[in-house]
């Protein structure tokens, strides 16, 4: 098989294509021959030796993806070869094979091919999660969506307007404004300009619920939410997090909410249902994926680039042969 791998904490610049033995199977598993997989800020966390990394050097990142089963492992019964199979939390995704564990194997239906499973699952399940277990999201709620017009933003800003919420998306640019909006947000802001006092007297003295993906931004955005209100924080891409003093929530009656998508991906029947979920509102046409950015799998240091570039308002996949 071949794969993306590093051998030493870094950059892009540490990330190579190369070949390797193609993994034996072991009991209980499928072996996929990958067609396509997402790339994430998480990848690049864990290049950076900032974040939990499966196994040891090379190493080979990656959780989500989705490919044809190539092989079947001992014990494992109700599959066949050439059935399409997706994942959204098993590792060494970016490589042309991945053994899959049965329990986290989730059967692709009609209507949603491998390259828009791997482009959804990690960034759709976990908005998925983020509006209704982190924090149930009410009609009549203002939500505030840091990075709105990233993946999970663009989810995030759909799901919480299908509940009856109104969305103010911060973004970076007026293209990404324009984005937010088609997704549904009621207002758009630069996060480049004040935008805390203008999200206060937009949400009436501060709003319900913040999704905080950027880290750094932590303490705008308690300053943002309101008196009981909750900060739901579920990513660094903007850096590590200020230190939470509880006294300022014991001040204002506020709640903070740490959002790791693993937790909620805890049984084969979750992951199922989950997907089977999200699946059916893309289907539907009730949820909008983000536009989908290829790059072959060997050209994945590029990949890379384009995701730190802050540029991107959709989503990246690596896939074999591009």
């Amino acid at each position: 098989m071949h794969a993306l791998v590093f051998d030493r904490f870094g950059g892009p610049e540490v990330l190579e294509y190369r070949e390797l033995p193609d993994p034996a199977i072991p009991a209980g598993h499928l072996q996929l021959e990958v067609q396509a997989a997402g790339l994430n800020f998480a990848d690049v966390y864990r290049r950076n030796g900032n974040y939990h990394l499966a196994g040891d050097p090379p190493y080979i990142c990656g959780y989500e993806g989705a490919g044809r089963v190539v092989g079947i492992g001992e014990g494992v019964s109700g599959y066949a070869i050439g059935e399409r199979i997706a994942f959204a939390d098993v590792p060494f995704a970016h490589a042309t094979r991945v053994n899959v564990p049965v329990e986290h194997a989730i059967p692709l239906p009609e209507g949603i091919s491998c390259e828009l499973a791997a482009a959804v699952l990690l960034q759709g399940l976990t908005a998925q999660y983020l509006v209704s277990d982190s924090y149930a999201v009410q009609r009549g709620d203002v939500v505030l969506v840091h990075a709105a017009a990233g993946g999970v933003g663009q989810y995030l800003t759909q799901m919480a307007v299908a509940r009856g919420a109104e969305v103010i998306a911060l973004v970076s640019s007026e293209d990404k404004c324009r984005l937010a909006k088609s997704r549904g947000a009621q207002h758009a802001i630069l996060n480049t300009g004040p935008w805390l006092d203008t999200v206060r007297e937009i949400s009436r003295g501060g709003v319900h619920v913040t999704y905080d993906s950027i880290g750094a931004t932590l303490e705008d955005s308690f300053r943002a939410t309101r008196a009981k209100g909750t900060v739901v924080f579920f990513g660094m891409a903007g850096g590590n997090p200020p230190l939470v003093d509880p006294r300022t929530l014991m001040d204002h009656s506020q709640h903070l909410v740490g959002g790791d998508l693993w937790s909620y991906l805890d049984s084969k029947a979750s992951r199922l249902q989950r997907a089977a979920d999200l699946f059916a509102l893309l289907i539907a046409g009730k949820l909008t994926a983000p536009e989908i950015e290829r790059f072959d799998l060997k050209d994945g240091a590029n990949a890379y680039r384009r995701l730190e570039s802050r540029k991107l308002m959709g989503k990246i996949i690596l896939v074999s042969g591009a």
